[in-house]
């Protein structure tokens, strides 16, 4: 399977999802389901690297590519996610140059960066040379999600070996004084998120976002390429929601009539 990397080269946008449980039979089920990439989230979700680790191997077993938001922009956890067999990963609350530097140097091995060299299981997945695949095909993603950081935004994305920058809604809308969801109705709100995906086409960096279901064609048509349309904890809640309302007959069938 192509990476995430090697699908945006060719131009393509990627459709995710997210997940905040601590479970492989989750991970490969949904990994199953046909997205491009499925994330885990280690900084926000009940993961640590004992389930994460794992995981990576479930979402891979479903035919899928694993990348690992970790919980902050610290070089020994973005090592260990990579070595685990992360595709790549995203880091929140990246602010300023250096700090989109410390990422990209986390991520490549000397001489482009300062990782560890241990892959112990990243390396068995790939045939040949791992650091020379590790340097085309690991996806090095900071979170822009604070106004701090869209004052520097054009040098963010300017930052040599970023291959996306990935927006978050909640802690973006917060620092704009709205509430922390999707604000589309602000226009604080969709002029920030509209000035992430010019700056990244002008850099020439995917555009990445949180989304949902309802809302991502509006954000791939506004040129975000990297799009999360759920997460899987939102997806059982909204799906046990409507099976049980459809039970109670309060409304129409939730699904199709499998219990799978």
């Amino acid at each position: 399977m192509s990476s995430l990397r090697q699908v945006w080269n060719e131009g393509a946008t990627t459709l995710g999802a997210w997940l905040c449980v601590p479970s492989t039979v989750t991970a490969e089920l949904v990994a199953r389901s046909g997205v491009d990439y499925v994330c885990i989230d280690t900084q926000h979700g009940a993961i640590d690297y004992s389930g994460a680790a794992p995981m990576i191997q479930a979402i891979l077993a479903g035919g899928s590519r694993p990348i690992v938001r970790v919980p902050w922009n610290e070089p020994g956890v973005i090592g260990k996610m990579l070595d685990a067999g992360a595709q790549g990963v995203i880091v929140p609350m990246v602010n300023s140059v250096a700090e989109a530097e410390a990422v990209v140097r986390a991520c490549r091995y000397a001489p482009d960066g300062a990782r560890s060299y241990g892959p112990m299981m990243a390396a068995t997945r790939v045939e040949g040379d791992y650091v020379a695949w590790a340097r085309d095909n690991v996806a090095v993603i900071p979170m822009i999600e604070t106004t701090t950081a869209l004052e520097v935004l054009d040098d963010i994305v300017a930052v040599d070996g970023i291959d996306a920058v990935y927006v978050g809604p909640a802690d973006l809308s917060l620092t704009l004084d709205l509430p922390p969801r999707n604000n589309d109705d602000a226009d604080s709100f969709t002029d920030a998120i509209g000035a992430v995906a010019d700056a990244c086409e002008r850099a020439g960096v995917v555009a990445g976002i949180h989304s949902t279901g309802e809302l991502t064609p509006r954000r791939v048509e506004r040129g975000f390429r990297m799009v999360t349309v759920t997460a899987d904890n939102v997806a059982m809640r909204i799906g046990l929601a409507a099976e049980l309302e459809s039970a109670r007959g309060d409304g129409s069938s939730g699904g199709d009539g499998s219990m799978y």
